[in-house]
C-alpha cells in the first residue's frame, strides 16, 4: 500500500482517538464530581449524582482493581487486536482506555452533545451512570511486543503466548490477543455498557478478537460459590487482603521496571461436558475432586475449610492420589510457591450445533510467575480423571499493567515512555 493511501487513514485514526480522549477528560470530571457527591453540570445545568456511587471501586492506586478486589457477580473477559499504526497511536489508545475506565468506574452523568449530535452514551443504564462496583482491568499480551511499536526489547521474559497443554482442545480464534480487558460489576448491563463505551471510544485503534461473559453464582447454601459441576470453586484460594502473600505470589517484581506492581493473568475458557458429568455417581464425582459435593469439605474432613491431611494418607485411602485437590496443591514445601489467586466465573452459551449444553468455567488467575505457578499446577493436573469431562477451548496469557497512580497517569505510561 502506498504512503498516499495510508496517511489519511492514520490521520483519521489519530483524530478519532483525540476525540475519544477529549470525551474521556469530560467524563473524568463528571466521575470525580459524582464521587464527591457533587451535582454534575457539564452542560451548564445541575444534574444529580449517580445512584450507586458509594459502591465505587477505587480506580487509582499502585495496582489495578479487579485482582485483589472481592469478586463482583458478573464479568466480561475480552481480548483485542491492536490496530494502532504506530507508538504514538498506541499511546493515544492507552490514554483513551484510562479516561474511559476512570469515568465508568466512578459513575456520573455523560455530557450532553445537544439535540443535533449523536448521544455520548448508549443510555442502557439511564441518564446517570451508577458505578455498580465496576472494575476495569487492562493487560497486554506477548504479541504487542512484536516489531510494530518498537517494544520488543521491553518485553518481560515471563510474558509468553499461552501454550497448549495435554487434553486441551484450543480453538485459535478464541486464543491470545494484544490487549485483555476484564470488566467486572454487580449487574450484567453495567458490564455490557462499559464494553460498548470502551469499544466506541477506541474504535479504529483496537478490535475485539474474542469475548466470554460469565457470572458468579451465590453461595448455596453458604460458603464458597459453586461451579456448574455442582462443586464449590475456590475454597483454598489466596486472600486479596493478605498483603504479604500478594507481594510474594501475585504482584510482579523487578524483572521489568515498568511492569512492577502488575500481575500475570491467565485466562482459560473451559467447557464442561455436563451431559456426561450428570450421569456419574456422586461418590465418583467426589473422588475426582477430593471433596464432598454438599459441604465442600475434603474427603478426610468435616468442614469446607478443613485442611486435607495428605501426609497421613500417602497411598490415597481417603483422598485419591489422582484427585483434583491433591494434584493441584499437594501441600508440600516445594509446592507452596506455586499457589495462584483464582477469580473464576461460570458461563452458559445455550446449546451447541448438536443440541448439547455449552456451559463451563471462565477460569481467571493471577500470579507473579506463570511458569512457576499456573504452568506448574497445570502440568501436575495432566491426565487427571476430570479431563474426560472438561475441554479447555480458549484463553491466553497477559501481563496486567501496573495501576494508574493519579489523574496525570495512564495505562502503560512507563512502558511507552
Amino acid at each position: 500500500m502506498t504512503e498516499d493511501s495510508t496517511t489519511p487513514r492514520v490521520a483519521n485514526r489519530r483524530l478519532f482517538l483525540r476525540g475519544a480522549l477529549s470525551a474521556g477528560v469530560a467524563g473524568v470530571a463528571t466521575g470525580a464530581a459524582a464521587g464527591a457527591g457533587i451535582a454534575a453540570a457539564l452542560d451548564g445545568s445541575a444534574r444529580p449524582a449517580a445512584a450507586a456511587v458509594d459502591d465505587a471501586v477505587p480506580f487509582h492506586g499502585a495496582h489495578q482493581a479487579g485482582i485483589a478486589t472481592p469478586s463482583q457477580r458478573n464479568v466480561a473477559v475480552v481480548s483485542f487486536d491492536v490496530l494502532a499504526a504506530d507508538r504514538g497511536e498506541l499511546t493515544d489508545l492507552m490514554r483513551a482506555l484510562t479516561d474511559r475506565a476512570r469515568f465508568l468506574t466512578s459513575g456520573g452523568t455523560p455530557p450532553d452533545p445537544g439535540i443535533s449530535a449523536p448521544p455520548t452514551d448508549s443510555g442502557i443504564l439511564g441518564p446517570s451512570l451508577p458505578s455498580d462496583r465496576l472494575s476495569v482491568t487492562v493487560g497486554v499480551g506477548a504479541s504487542l511486543f512484536d516489531d510494530r511499536y518498537g517494544l520488543a526489547s521491553r518485553k518481560p521474559a515471563g510474558l509468553t503466548s499461552m501454550q497448549t497443554f495435554p487434553n486441551d482442545h484450543l480453538d485459535p480464534a478464541q486464543c491470545h490477543g494484544d490487549v485483555s480487558l476484564q470488566l467486572c460489576a454487580e449487574n450484567p448491563d453495567t458490564v455490557l455498557h462499559a464494553l460498548r463505551d470502551i469499544a466506541r471510544h477506541t474504535r479504529g485503534a483496537m478490535q475485539i478478537r474474542w469475548q466470554i461473559d460469565g457470572f458468579k453464582s451465590p453461595p448455596r447454601p453458604s460458603g464458597t460459590p459453586r461451579n456448574l459441576m455442582g462443586f464449590k470453586d475456590g475454597t483454598s484460594n489466596l486472600h486479596g487482603d493478605d498483603t504479604k502473600t500478594m507481594d510474594q505470589l501475585v504482584w510482579t517484581g523487578g524483572e521489568a521496571g515498568w511492569a512492577a506492581g502488575g500481575s500475570y493473568q491467565v485466562i482459560r475458557k473451559i467447557r464442561m461436558l455436563v451431559e456426561f458429568w450428570d450421569r456419574v455417581s456422586i461418590s465418583e464425582q467426589e473422588n475426582m475432586f477430593g471433596r464432598r459435593r454438599d459441604s465442600g469439605a475434603p474427603l478426610d474432613g468435616n468442614d469446607e475449610h478443613d485442611t486435607p491431611n495428605f501426609a497421613v494418607d500417602p497411598v490415597g485411602t481417603a483422598i485419591p492420589l489422582t484427585s483434583h485437590i491433591r494434584r493441584a496443591n499437594p501441600r508440600t514445601p516445594d509446592t507452596q510457591d506455586s499457589r495462584i489467586l483464582r477469580r473464576p466465573y461460570n458461563y452458559n452459551l445455550g446449546i451447541d450445533s448438536v443440541g448439547n449444553v455449552d456451559c463451563g468455567l471462565v477460569f481467571i488467575c493471577y500470579q507473579r510467575d506463570v511458569a512457576k505457578q499456573f504452568e506448574a499446577v497445570q502440568k501436575r493436573l495432566a491426565d487427571e480423571p476430570l479431563v474426560d469431562y472438561i475441554q479447555p477451548v480458549g484463553g491466553g496469557y497477559f501481563l496486567v499493567l501496573p495501576g494508574v497512580r493519579d489523574t496525570n497517569d495512564h495505562f502503560a505510561r512507563a512502558l511507552l515512555a
